[in-house]
């Protein structure tokens, strides 16, 4: 039996000495793992480099299978732009501190950029899209989960491909609009695309309103008028009302409202006088109708105590 563990032990002091740093560090660049993943990599593959990585990434892909359930309501929206070939992409983490990380911001470009490239239609498309290190976007979602220990999932994106006008503007990594603008110039389709951002209207212009949207303000209105007022003249309450309504779909549509560049004139002013029209527009913010789960970490420690 004595001989029997010599012989173990010297087989694991020959394996240990042929996995070098600069073995490690080679595995380090072409994964991106942690330099003791990659010895423990190394370690459990006898040094074979190749087999090494295929065992990093199936560890990778095991972690995200693990953290997918949890709620990942932080992140960034990423863009990326080819002439009038635009796309916006949602990205999320579970916490801003890892939206933040270059990594992770690394990982944001990259997905954003084989979007425009494989013309992928919607965010389960993409999965298969390739990045341009050769990986699919799946496989570098879960090597980034691997790495920064958080649960991370592309969630969705918006393209255009036109030849007019187009603008994409991402504010603060939060924010991200697309504009497609037929006759102006860049200047303004990027003024747009930042007054979109800013002021987040629902729709484009009046004829874009539900009808039933508009019947149900009118019938909140009406509500909202005294007995005296309800009193006039058929004629003249469909003035009132109609004032009220026209107010409301001016807040609710791009062209209605005031124009965050130039607050002396609407957007659809601005638009007509460059000789332009807004053919539409899309905007997404990062978390929206998802789920936030809020942590009370001082309940938690108390209850804890309590047990």
């Amino acid at each position: 039996m004595a001989g029997g563990f010599e012989i173990t032990f010297n087989i694991e002091v020959f394996v240990m000495a042929e996995i070098t740093a600069t073995l490690v560090k080679e595995l380090r660049e072409r994964t991106g793992a942690g330099m003791m993943e990659c010895k423990k990599a190394l370690t459990e593959n006898n040094g074979d480099i190749d087999v090494a990585a295929e065992w990093l990434r199936k560890q990778g892909l095991a972690k995200a299978d693990k953290k997918a359930g949890r709620v990942a309501a932080e992140g960034r929206i990423a863009f990326a732009q080819d002439g009038g070939k635009a796309v916006l992409v949602e990205i999320n983490s579970e916490t801003d501190f890892v939206a933040k990380d270059e990594n992770f911001l690394a990982f944001a470009n990259a997905v954003a950029q084989a979007a425009l490239t494989s013309g992928a239609a919607d965010a389960e498309a993409l999965k298969s899209a390739k990045t341009a290190s050769g990986e699919t976007v799946e496989e570098a979602r879960a090597a980034a989960v691997a790495k920064l220990g958080e649960n991370i999932q592309v969630r969705r994106l918006a393209r255009i491909d036109s030849s007019n006008n187009v603008a994409a503007y991402v504010h603060g990594g939060k924010i991200g609009v697309l504009v497609e603008l037929a006759g102006g110039d860049m200047d303004l389709a990027r003024g747009i695309a930042m007054h979109v951002a800013a002021m987040n209207p629902p729709h484009n212009k009046a004829s874009d309103v539900p009808a039933e949207f508009i019947a149900k303000e009118k019938e909140i209105e009406l509500a909202k008028m005294s007995e005296k007022d309800k009193a006039k003249p058929a004629d003249i309450l469909e003035k009132i009302i109609g004032g009220k309504i026209a107010k409301i779909i001016n807040e609710n549509t791009l062209y209605g409202q005031a124009y965050v560049l130039n607050t002396d004139q609407t957007v659809e002013q601005a638009v007509k006088a460059a000789g332009a029209d807004v053919v539409g527009f899309q905007r997404m913010a990062v978390g929206e109708g998802i789920e936030k789960v809020v942590e009370d970490y001082a309940a938690e420690v108390a209850k804890a105590m309590q047990v």
